[in-house]
């Protein structure tokens, strides 16, 4: 019997192999893609029994991809990375069976706390969204809805385009 293992995939290769690194300090064996065909290739392998899922593959969608790891290994926990969380996308990847939905930068620690029992649970907030939180989760649905174009997003919106990439531009600087 083989050792299991975890399968890291993410189009920025710095960003897997240091995570990979970081994982091994842990005891934890890694295999690495970069693409979705080399992940599904590896997902079919029998050793694989996690599986860290960035949500954008350079310019593919991790949620796309999702359905496919689980159809190729149904038994596979998986937890969704992203650089740009949103409500939207977070329930998007539970509903298609992730276990977990964490924004970057993370940690291995927190990855594996990821994968936790305890921790699939969201926690309640105790007051409600702010306008601009609401703002951003309506922005990223609609952007979502429109495969990530700018500038359908913004027709759908009644919006400039440049006014929507101001909003998403300032966003991405709030969560580094």
């Amino acid at each position: 019997m083989t050792e299991p293992c975890w399968l890291l995939i993410d189009d920025d290769e710095t960003f897997a192999s240091t995570l990979a690194r970081s994982l091994a300090r842990r005891g934890i064996h890694t295999e690495i893609a970069h693409t979705p065909a080399r992940a599904l290739e590896l997902a079919s392998g029998t050793r694989v029994t996690r599986c860290v899922l960035d949500l954008n593959l350079a310019g593919e969608s991790g949620l796309q991809l999702l359905p496919e790891l689980l159809a190729a290994k149904p038994e596979l926990d998986v937890v969704v990375l992203t650089g740009y969380g949103s409500i939207a996308t977070a329930v998007e990847a539970m509903r298609k069976g992730a276990v977990n939905y964490l924004c970057k930068p993370v940690t291995a620690g927190q990855i594996i706390e990821g994968f936790e029992p305890d921790r699939h649970q969201p926690a309640l907030r105790s007051q409600p969204p702010s306008v601009e939180e609401l703002e951003w989760e309506h922005i990223q649905r609609v952007l979502a809805e429109h495969d990530g174009n700018i500038s359908a997003t913004a027709r759908a919106l009644n919006m400039h385009r440049r006014t929507l990439q101001r909003k998403l531009g300032k966003h991405s600087r709030w969560r580094e």
